[in-house]
């Protein structure tokens, strides 16, 4: 028998004993009045305390035991005396484990070590852990272990905690600054019938009840576009996008996306946007803009400083300071074979636009740790958005990047039904079953000049939060089933 199973076999039979006296720990219940964060920074010596929360360490001493119990907030000690409780309830307490729940009434009192701790005065027994909780001092360190069982990952790991409590604040900040700018939050499908806003390989499933496909969605924007032409003129949506594609440091098949549309704005509008919520994220969440991203072992690494103005470039400026002033004036055969020559990956197939992409994407992008908003992209990357009057090959498009990556794409949307309709079927490659045809009816109903962001809430979370992997940002990320 290994060492987990003679533990649960021990516990189990603490569980039995409690249960013949009559105690049920699966059935007891417990108001707790204060939380163990707060009662230990609002300490008054002698003030009566109900809290509960999970046993986390116990020392005995004979007739005595001090515990820790830990919830939300934080642990707070308990100490426990004989005769305090009487012999059977200290009986009872001691057939407490590691990871076992309890609520405690007490008063207030420190310690001769100066330790702020509660004396127990009378406890109930919450929940039975059967199995042992993750070894103390180094917590949960297989990655495979933290990623299948956040439980563990959060019951051990007070850092990975704060990651996913900040992660819950970010978005709550995210609501309160749209509210606060007019906008109006909306829900818009997840299962639709043709999948668009982006190209991306989509999940399929089937509606039994109308016998038909349906896709899981791989963007939020042609919805919202249909509220613009319906006179909902402010409007922000932060929900699941699902892309059947691989798996990365930056890339999970299910994220979170936030969109948000502004009527008779355009790509600049959407810039003086992007910049204020950010900024209004890490002060209100982080209480800095200087955002710190550090090693395994505590050290600093690079520094991210998002104080205003943000730097703004255009896409083909970065590209010629990186390749040479002539990029965009040679041949397109010298332009690949100068593009390897630099490092970037060129696939046998890529078009012209492909290829200053990649010297983009390998030379450029990841040398931009403090914001930057990349403005007017190549038309054929962006064929919802309007070409800029001053360069018929490029969009009214930004892509802000920060700490190398891009965390958010901002556009002049296309409200034009008829250039739209050419820009999809030429991306469709003549497939007519691809094109929605109910989006484009709606355009040719009139959609304002609008501006639109989209920004990846978990690519946000791992730049605010100093997190290397998506997969630390999201608390339960995909992983392959077990056999």
């Amino acid at each position: 028998m290994d060492e987990t199973n003679s533990l649960m076999e021990q516990r189990k039979a603490k569980l039995a004993a409690l249960r013949e006296k009559g105690i049920n720990p699966f059935a007891n219940k417990f108001s707790p009045k204060d939380k163990c964060a707060e009662a230990r920074a609002n300490y008054v010596e002698g003030r009566e305390v109900a809290l509960a929360g999970r046993i986390t360490a116990h020392r005995e001493m004979g007739k005595s035991m001090f515990i820790d119990i830990k919830d939300q907030s934080g642990r707070i000690q308990v100490y426990a005396q004989k005769n305090a409780l009487g012999d059977e309830q200290w009986n009872i307490f001691t057939h407490l484990d590691l990871g076992d729940f309890i609520g405690v009434n007490g008063i207030m009192f420190t310690t001769k070590t100066g330790e702020i701790s509660v004396k127990l005065v009378s406890f109930t027994v919450l929940g039975k852990a059967l199995r042992p909780m993750p070894e103390k001092w180094h917590g949960v360190v297989d990655t495979e272990i933290r990623y299948r069982q956040r439980y563990l990952d959060l019951m051990s790991n007070d850092d990975v905690k704060q990651t996913f409590l900040k992660r819950s604040a970010i978005i709550r900040e995210i609501r309160s600054f749209f509210h606060g700018r007019g906008y109006v939050e909306v829900e818009t499908p997840i299962m639709q019938g043709i999948p668009g806003g982006a190209a991306a390989q989509p999940f399929k499933t089937f509606h039994n009840a109308l016998g038909c496909e349906f896709y899981l969605r791989i963007a939020l924007e042609l919805y919202h576009k249909r509220l613009l032409v319906g006179g909902v003129d402010k409007l922000f949506e932060i929900g699941k996008n699902f892309r059947n594609e691989g798996l990365s440091r930056k890339h999970n098949p299910e994220f979170t996306m936030l969109e948000a549309y502004e009527a008779f704005g355009d790509y600049e509008t959407m810039m003086e946007t992007v910049e204020p919520l950010i900024c209004h994220l890490a002060e209100k969440v982080l209480g800095t803009l200087k955002i710190e991203h550090k090693d395994a072992e505590g050290n600093v690494t690079k520094t991210i400083d998002l104080s205003r103005p943000w730097k703004r470039a255009r896409y083909k400026d970065l590209i010629k300071e990186k390749a040479g002033a002539d990029w965009f004036d040679v041949s397109s055969a010298e332009r690949r074979e100068r593009a390897q020559k630099l490092g970037a990956e060129i696939g046998k197939d890529y078009e012209d636009f492909e290829v200053s992409g990649a010297v983009f994407e390998k030379l450029i992008e990841p040398t931009l740790i403090n914001p930057v908003f990349v403005t007017h992209l190549p038309k054929e990357l962006v064929p919802l958005a309007k070409l800029s009057p001053d360069d018929p090959t490029s969009v009214e498009v930004f892509e802000c990047c920060i700490n190398g990556a891009e965390i958010a794409p901002g556009y002049t949307e296309q409200n034009d039904p008829i250039a739209q309709r050419d820009t999809l079927e030429h991306q469709a490659g003549g497939e007519q079953q691809k094109l929605d045809e109910d989006f484009l009816v709606a355009l040719e109903h009139g959609m304002p000049p609008a501006g639109g962001i989209g920004i990846g809430i978990d690519r946000l979370c791992m730049m605010l939060l100093g997190q290397e992997s998506i997969r630390d940002v999201i608390l339960f990320p995909q992983m392959k089933p077990k056999a």
